[in-house]
């Protein structure tokens, strides 16, 4: 686990579902896990105690209810999501462009799925946190491949890159990913060659 910027701590673990690593966070100023996967070095390494589990999509309970138990904290999910869950998870809904904890706004994305989201932090240099709309491997961000975007690929990717596009009106400069590291410092640079990148020119990963 390492604190990537002030305040933000950064960790990732494989998760057998992908057979893939994925990345999670805790946002020690305003008391949340991010998507939490159960750090390799087990709970103790986290520098605090939670206030919050906040899940980017219903699709990233991953260990969730472990976090809840041992803290004894809610897990906070977009409305969307917590339809998806079905009563998988006792969850707490918020709403798109809800403060959900100090500092932290929640957004919905939509385009991929009706519960694709993210955060925007307001902590150091602000950040904004994705969930599987894209990702950074090989320090480039990309779109996985088009059998995981559905019917209709190339439409789905316009439409994320024109979600993201309205994020770039907000104050950040970090890149917080599910999947793959984090973008520490350069991220407000790095989404606008993005967005304005033409549709299937992006990198491509394994699976969402």
């Amino acid at each position: 686990m390492i604190e990537i910027f002030p305040g933000v701590f950064h960790w990732s673990v494989f998760h057998d579902p992908i057979r893939a690593r994925v990345s999670s966070y805790y946002a020690e100023p305003a008391g949340i896990v991010i998507d939490p996967k159960l750090p390799e070095g087990g709970l103790e390494e986290l520098p605090g105690k939670p206030e919050q589990v906040v899940l980017t999509t219903g699709l990233h309970h991953r260990d969730a209810q472990q976090f809840a138990d041992a803290f004894e904290i809610p897990i906070r999910a977009s409305e969307e999501a917590v339809e998806r869950l079905g009563g998988a998870l006792e969850v707490q809904p918020f709403a798109d462009r809800e403060e959900i904890a100090p500092g932290v706004t929640a957004l919905r994305v939509g385009k991929l799925c009706p519960d694709e989201g993210a955060l925007h932090l307001a902590v150091d240099s602000g950040a904004l946190a994705f969930a599987d709309g894209v990702h950074h491997y090989g320090g480039a961000l990309g779109f996985f491949s088009d059998e995981l975007l559905g019917d209709e690929p190339d439409e789905v990717k316009r439409g994320l890159k024109d979600a993201y596009r309205g994020l770039l009106t907000r104050d950040f400069e970090h890149l917080l990913f599910a999947h793959g590291d984090p973008l520490v410092g350069g991220g407000r640079a790095a989404l606008t060659d993005f967005v304005n990148s033409p549709v299937g020119q992006e990198d491509f990963g394994q699976a969402v």
